[in-house]
């Protein structure tokens, strides 16, 4: 009986670290058990070797900065059945998106010695922003497990399940006390969607909100609290605009606080 066809499993990257195809990577073991239903078939990262698309699942990292990677998104997209986008910079622009706010051109006299060389464009954006995408799987880098579920899901052809909840869940199942009422420490965790464990609450500092915004999230409510600990407008706007500063809830609120 002839085995079946393995699932062509595509990873690209766009304007990002690698780290959340290094998280890929840390899933040895894991990869293992689904190596014989998985033909990798694009992952420069680990490999070398391509094959040819169509291919049935594409997870994207990087987030879109050029006018060639705009058009490379394209041709990704009409050679993917799911495309899956992954990290913060996928999700929403990523750490790059802080020129969102700025003057790049600025930028570019500032860093380069021939900014005329630099093809570049003015935003950095998500993915999502430019084709339609299956599933966004956020954080800075994702978390492992949920990339298993992602990959699992989409292999079975169920829809993924991660957390909806915000980080503060994540710190009550860790008993952990709240690091905003018991210190007084700014936290972006009653806004930030779960999946890094609390890991900053758990060694008493703040979210970063490494995760982006949760599902639903009462930012100006979170912003009055932060305000009462003692942060004026420019903090306020600094806190907001880390991993996720293009995030809509994140940005939106970072707006409301321009000097």
């Amino acid at each position: 009986m002839p085995k079946p066809r393995r699932l062509k499993l595509a990873v690209w990257k766009f304007a990002s670290c690698d780290g959340c195809q290094l998280s890929l990577l840390d899933c040895e073991d894991e990869l293992l058990a689904v190596a014989d239903a998985v033909e990798i078939a694009h992952f420069l990262e680990a490999t070398r070797a391509r094959v040819n698309g169509p291919y049935d699942l594409s997870l994207v990292e990087g987030s879109i900065t050029t006018p060639h990677d705009a058009e490379r998104i394209q041709q990704v997209r009409r050679s993917s059945r799911f495309l899956v986008t992954i990290g913060a910079c996928a999700t929403a622009g990523g750490i790059q998106a802080l020129r969102n706010f700025a003057d790049v051109r600025e930028y570019l006299s500032v860093v380069y010695a021939r900014p005329d060389y630099i093809n570049t464009l003015a935003t950095s954006t998500a993915i999502a922003d430019h084709v339609t995408v299956d599933f966004e799987l956020r954080g800075c880098p994702i978390n492992k497990r949920q990339l298993l579920e992602v990959v699992s899901a989409f292999l079975a052809g169920r829809r993924p399940v991660t957390p909806p909840h915000s980080v503060c869940v994540e710190c009550k199942l860790a008993g952990n006390v709240c690091v905003m009422v018991a210190h007084g420490t700014p936290c972006l965790g009653p806004a930030t969607h779960a999946g890094c464990g609390a890991l900053c609450p758990t060694f008493h500092r703040g979210c970063y909100g490494c995760y982006g915004p949760m599902e639903t999230p009462n930012a100006s409510s979170l912003t009055n609290w932060l305000h009462k600990l003692g942060m004026d407008d420019r903090a306020l706007q600094r806190i907001y605009r880390t991993f996720n500063a293009n995030a809509q809830a994140f940005r939106e609120e970072s707006e409301k606080h321009d000097p």
